[in-house]
């Protein structure tokens, strides 16, 4: 007999900040870019508008900016900009804010949400404001804006993270800071590990002073691997899947079984989001959890291997201090394959604090961590020495 995932079991194993309905009048009004508005430098602001319901204290705006597409090409990319109202003696820092899974399809963007909800799923956001710092949450490419969504891509999410940075110190003005640090979650962790591999390079003006990660999406193929055996994981990397089929021009039919490649594909068009999205992702869930869907292994096979490899952050050097809080009892990204990570990093000799959090689930890691987190990143903005417990074993 084949039980079907609920839609509150659906929200809860894949760890998704859950939004509400999308705005579709404001997502077709403001989020589409011409070819003319395209035109300018990475991370300068196409347009914004105020949004209402930021934190006391506190502006925010809703931005669409320029940033670089996966072959150079310019795009335009959607996100919100909280800017204190009392500005530091010295100037505004940053920190960037990277969400965690939501989905892939267009709708699936944070800044779509209504008004409040978006700022709820920025874990810390009231102590960031009260700390003085802008805060800048990209939605990434391909939510909101026109596009493919290149879901666990770390070359796109990287770019659209440090032009997210560009562009809340142009809304914040002269005085922003050109120092920042970047905080994320799951899929957000993943982008917060890659933005600091990319920044030297891919913004050069800007000076990363931290990563903080909760539970990133780190070793991918031990993850993937580790997924295949839990139903939650199985639903992940379906998504995973179909947003590299579309990504990368390949065919699912070529690794998926073939009565389980709709189902894919409707987990691939909906949200982590209300209800509607939930009963459809349920009922997707509950068809490839049937039994095996897919006949060969991605980490395996070519290109998917290959795209897994590319994929993985560490292989360049991290660019500034680390902090990564995990739960000992995430089911989605395994203490013990985040904790290899971070023995990894400090191998290379990056300062890392591994905070562990007992019994955290993926679903409250980056809550529960948030004010440590906070608390690092304005310790690295304050110029203390990095502090490190790395890990041996």
């Amino acid at each position: 007999m084949r039980v079907l995932a609920s839609p509150a079991f659906a929200a809860a194993i894949l760890g998704a900040a859950v939004l509400v309905p999308p705005a579709e009048a404001q997502y077709s009004a403001f989020y589409a870019a011409t070819q003319q508005e395209l035109a300018g430098a990475p991370g300068t602001v196409i347009r914004w508008e105020p949004l209402s319901g930021a934190p006391w204290g506190s502006k925010a705006y809703l931005v669409l900016y320029r940033s670089t597409g996966l072959q150079g090409e310019p795009i335009a990319v959607s996100g919100v900009v909280v800017v204190p109202d009392a500005e530091p003696a010295g100037g505004y820092e940053v920190i960037a804010w990277a969400h965690p899974t939501t989905g892939v399809a267009d709708k699936c963007a944070p800044s779509l949400s209504l008004v409040l909800e978006v700022f709820k799923t920025i874990p810390g956001l009231d102590d960031m404001v009260k700390h003085g710092f802008v805060v800048t949450a990209t939605d990434y490419p391909g939510l909101g804006t026109a596009g493919e969504h290149p879901y666990l891509v770390g070359v796109s999410e990287g770019r659209a993270v440090l032009d997210s940075v560009r562009a809340a110190r142009q809304i914040a003005g002269p005085t922003a800071s050109n120092r920042f640090a970047v905080w994320g979650h799951s899929q957000g962790g993943h982008a917060a590990l890659w933005t600091g591999e990319l920044a030297a390079k891919y913004a050069p003006e800007l000076q990363i002073v931290g990563v903080a990660a909760a539970a990133p999406a780190s070793l991918l193929g031990d993850l993937f691997d580790d997924d295949l055996g839990t139903d939650a994981g199985k639903g992940l990397t379906a998504l995973t899947l179909w947003s590299w089929s579309q990504i990368y021009d390949l065919d699912l039919g070529a690794i998926v079984e073939p009565e389980d490649v709709s189902s894919v594909a409707a987990i691939g068009g909906q949200c982590l989001a209300g209800f509607t999205d939930l009963v459809t992702d349920a009922a997707a869930l509950g068809q490839i959890n049937s039994g095996k869907f897919m006949f060969s292994d991605p980490v395996t096979t070519p290109p998917w291997s290959t795209i897994i490899v590319e994929n993985t952050p560490g292989k360049l050097a991290a660019g500034a201090p680390v902090f990564i809080a995990q739960g000992s009892r995430d089911a989605i990204v395994e203490q013990s394959v985040t904790k290899k990570f971070a023995i990894e990093l400090c191998g290379q000799g990056v300062p890392v604090v591994f905070h562990e959090v007992t019994d955290g689930t993926h679903t409250i890691i980056a809550d529960v961590s948030a004010t440590a987190a906070v608390e690092w990143m304005a310790a690295r903005f304050a110029g203390e020495p990095a502090p490190t417990n790395c890990i041996k074993n």
